[in-house]
């Protein structure tokens, strides 16, 4: 399953526990929501402007995503620590990207991305950007 596949199931499963009120989206998850989905914005931007850039600016990009994510994640607990992990999880494989050749060194298990790979990526932060935003205006 691919990345962008995966944040759907997410983000499917969010909404349906929010709608169903087995997830009641407290007063902090809404702040967190937010200040996640800005950071995700700031880090992973609208395609045209992804896509103008050199392949190790995007993949900076989407490091500094994982790091938001992370962040938010040490700061929570419950079904949004839930969901920040799985999002985590479903962009797991940038871990392992490299945006530079290996020039006859090792590269301790990590490969190059295609292009192609690069906006899945950036598809599935976007899901997360509007699911995110979402949850921070439930309530």
């Amino acid at each position: 399953m691919d990345m962008r596949r995966i944040v759907a199931v997410l983000a499917e499963e969010a909404e349906l526990q929010i709608e169903d009120r087995v997830w009641t989206v407290a007063p902090d998850d809404r702040a967190l929501a937010l200040t996640t989905e800005a950071g995700l914005r700031e880090a992973v931007g609208p395609p045209e402007s992804q896509e103008a850039l050199p392949q190790i600016e995007r993949l900076e990009h989407l490091r500094e995503s994982l790091a938001v994510l992370a962040i938010s994640l040490a700061r929570t607990h419950g079904r949004m620590a839930w969901f920040l992990s799985g999002a985590l999880n479903a962009l797991e494989p940038v871990l392992r990207w490299r945006a530079m050749a290996a020039d006859g060194g090792g590269t301790f298990g990590t490969v190059l991305p295609s292009v192609e790979e690069y906006t899945e990526a950036e598809e599935a932060v976007r899901r997360l950007q509007n699911v995110l935003a979402k949850i921070s205006r439930v309530g």
